[in-house]
């Protein structure tokens, strides 16, 4: 059987240039991409690499690849993340590792942010299948849930808890994670703003026309997708 995933990361992988500074995510995607870029010795050591997630970094600095803060750093040439759904505009949820602040953060800095995974991930328009996790400062905690309630009050919220530990699960810039999920996606546009613009919430994970293009792999082949916007 056909690992799309790996054939994603291979057919990312031939855009990566020799002296980039490339930044990357989370997810099995994107360790195959790092396991690949690192068997070309000559081409892996000319590249700096920035990510978003422990486990990606963890992978980079095992292969002794050159890893810098993104605090240290003002351009990225690529960043390649994978994602839970896309739409044909590129728009992208990213719910399942709560880092999605640190993420856009490195797509923001990008000339290209390139998401990456098997074509399970699209959908023609984004569906209520996954949350829209929000980042959020403690002390708000409360008022940002009363205001969701009040602005999408069909929606079911669900503060994320730790499994390792008694308590709520800390994002890793010491804020909540909340799951706000859907009966209906209300449309983007007005789901992005909407949210930034509660007083409290740091970021959510709605990754709005951020990605310049996709590359996703399935029984047809490998497809590169650029937003219709």
């Amino acid at each position: 059987m056909t690992d799309h995933k790996l054939e994603a990361a291979k057919a990312a992988s031939t855009l990566v240039c020799a002296g980039q500074t490339i930044g990357l995510g989370a997810g099995t995607t994107i360790a195959h991409l790092v396991n690949i870029i690192a068997q070309d010795k000559e081409l892996a050591g000319s590249l700096i690499f920035t990510s978003s997630s422990f486990k990606t970094t963890q992978l980079l600095s095992r292969y002794g690849l050159r890893v810098q803060s993104p605090a240290l750093l003002s351009h990225i040439d690529i960043y390649f993340d994978g994602c839970d759904q896309f739409d044909s505009e590129l728009n992208a949820l990213k719910s399942g590792g709560g880092i999605h602040t640190s993420e856009k953060v490195l797509a923001s800095m990008a000339s290209e942010f390139i998401l990456l995974g098997d074509d399970t991930k699209f959908e023609p328009r984004l569906t209520a299948a996954y949350p829209l996790v929000l980042e959020i400062l403690p002390q708000a905690l409360q008022i940002v849930c009363d205001k969701l309630k009040a602005l999408f009050p069909t929606a079911l919220l669900n503060q994320r808890m730790s499994t390792q530990k008694d308590g709520a699960l800390i994002s890793d810039n010491g804020n909540m994670l909340v799951d706000v999920q859907f009966t209906e996606l209300p449309a983007p546009e007005n789901l992005n703003t909407l949210v930034k613009m509660i007083p409290g919430v740091v970021e959510h994970s709605l990754f709005y026309r951020l990605a310049t293009q996709a590359i996703i792999s399935g029984e047809p082949g490998i497809r590169i997708m650029m937003p219709q916007r």
